[in-house]
């Protein structure tokens, strides 16, 4: 039947209809409140439910969490009910036998198919763009959480941080926290042997900024190769094209020479600067 969520929206109804998902129309802030009911649920048996805050206090923008605290769901968000057939996918990539006849060669192509049709594909419009805000941006109007009493402020905690190598062009995406500095400004808590962090350091070797795409949303499995150990040379959106045997859609970026998934509910686009203090 194939992969069947568009985006974000899409898992989100599915997991409604079968019960996953509770709606919270109560208001509740995003410093603590709302990770700490989270926090509680997502301790449950088997993960608790997915939690839908529809009324942020303070805020329009709903906010959703625990997406991925069940196996079931997990599974759901991926289309597998065998996890490990995952792991087999990757393995293939890294690990490909090289054909030693011509019929291994014919029973090849079928699998090399697979692969030529996950790779991304550039699209002039996505509905990620529908709606822009240029010029003065003010992160402030994002339902953006506190999680713990003694976190330095607030963090996006699920964002596809999409970065491209500076010599190379070879494009990464990570699951990084980035810490709300101020009205436009973010810090990426990115680790010493992340590919991000390589990125940031070349860049400053060469003197130059490093644009950044930060998504949050698009298809479900998004998030998952953003946090998967890939090696540089595997792209992360190519794998996520093998797990749902389809092509992840892009839009290029409006300020940024980069693309991100033309599904995706925000980006914010922006750059880091090697000579900011």
């Amino acid at each position: 039947m194939g992969y069947k969520y568009r985006d974000l929206r899409d898992f989100i109804k599915d997991l409604e209809r079968d019960r996953e998902l509770v709606r919270i129309r109560e208001p509740l802030s995003p410093i603590l409140e709302i990770t700490e009911v989270t926090d509680r649920v997502c301790k449950m048996p088997n993960g608790g439910k997915a939690l839908l805050f529809e009324n942020p206090k303070g805020y329009k923008i709903p906010v959703v969490t625990n997406l991925y605290g069940s196996e079931k769901r997990i599974k759901k968000a991926l289309g597998y009910d065998n996890l490990e057939d995952i792991g087999w996918k990757l393995y293939r990539i890294l690990k490909p036998e090289v054909p030693k006849t011509f019929l291994e060669k014919i029973k090849k192509i079928p699998e090399l198919k697979k692969l030529n049709d996950a790779i991304p594909k550039v699209v002039k419009k996505g509905k990620v763009q529908e709606e822009v805000i240029m010029g003065s941006v003010n992160l402030e109007e994002l339902p953006i959480l506190k999680c713990w009493p003694k976190d330095g402020g607030r963090y996006i905690t699920f964002g596809q941080v999409i970065t491209k190598d500076p010599e190379s062009g070879i494009r990464n995406v990570g699951l990084y926290r980035l810490q709300v500095l101020g009205k436009d400004r973010l810090a990426v808590h990115w680790q010493i042997h992340k590919d991000g962090n390589h990125h940031y350091w070349k860049a400053k070797r060469l003197g130059k900024k490093l644009e950044v795409a930060i998504a949050i949303g698009g298809e479900p499995p998004l998030p998952y190769v953003a946090s998967a150990p890939l090696p540089p040379e595997v792209d992360e959106y190519l794998f996520a094209g093998l797990i749902m045997e389809r092509p992840v859609e892009l839009v290029k970026g409006l300020t940024v020479d980069l693309e991100y998934p033309a599904n995706a509910e925000i980006v914010i686009e922006g750059y880091v600067d090697p000579e900011e203090p």
